[in-house]
């Protein structure tokens, strides 16, 4: 076992609060499909959400920001808080204690550990470019990877609970927030942007409306340059005008 993760173990509750966990969500979009990113615990078959604790040093956003660090080596991404989970025996799993923690690691701590005390869960979800991600493993959790949201494995906790709570705090946030800038590359077409937001809503958009809304606000800005998709087959590439995001970010706008 790392020496870092021993350190965590024995003196984790002198550096974090042990009473609070961040449970972050992470979107991403490929291939058409809203992605989710999840890890696995040594010697489990099953799969959970990326959770971390939060330094008494931190605020809370810099703790989840810390949590999509390790799993994906970004930082200053777009992050949300959409719900405080209280009832913690639902996302913390009962099979993890004392004795199975041995089993997998091979190191002794008593039932009463810190790590093993009641939480709050303070859930996030975060926002990334599917492309950009390096996704990493470490510690306790020694597979990550993504998964497509509607087909997801057999999970620890009851993490779909949550899953389900940041995909309807994301749709909500569609209606007043440009935030589809976070899922797609930096370069687009215009079927790709109307095909994510018909993907995150769950429902169809009219293509002649919903392109005249987002160049009328100049969200997003036509390029010269076109995809070469195949025979007869090259849209223009559309790109997000970053200064007008940035304020509809901050000051919120009537997107759908």
């Amino acid at each position: 076992m790392e020496a870092n993760w021993i350190n965590f173990i024995d003196h984790g509750d002198q550096h974090y609060m042990c009473d609070l966990i961040i449970c972050n969500v992470i979107f991403g979009y490929h291939e058409k499909e809203l992605k989710v990113l999840l890890q696995r615990p040594s010697g489990s078959p099953n799969w959970t959400l990326p959770v971390g604790f939060m330094k008494r040093t931190e605020t809370l956003e810099e703790a989840a920001a810390s949590v999509v660090k390790r799993r994906t080596g970004l930082d200053k991404l777009f992050l949300s808080q959409f719900k405080l989970f209280n009832s913690c025996s639902q996302y913390l799993d009962a099979n993890i204690n004392a004795d199975s923690f041995y089993k997998t690691t091979g190191r002794q701590i008593p039932s009463d550990h810190w790590m093993f005390k009641p939480k709050i869960a303070v859930g996030f979800y975060t926002l990334i470019e599917f492309s950009k991600v390096t996704v990493h493993e470490s510690g306790f959790f020694t597979d990550c990877r993504w998964w497509d949201i509607d087909r997801l494995p057999s999970l620890l906790f009851d993490p779909g609970h949550v899953i389900d709570e940041a995909r309807k705090s994301l749709c909500k946030h569609l209606y007043f927030y440009p935030i589809g800038y976070e899922l797609l590359e930096e370069k687009f077409t215009y079927p790709e942007i109307h095909h994510l937001y018909e993907r995150l809503l769950n429902r169809k958009l009219d293509e002649r409306n919903f392109l005249k809304k987002l160049l009328s606000m100049n969200l997003i800005v036509k390029l010269k340059e076109q995809k070469k998709i195949g025979p007869h087959r090259s849209p223009y590439l559309y790109s997000f005008n970053r200064e007008v995001y940035q304020k509809a970010i901050k000051e919120g706008v009537f997107l759908l």
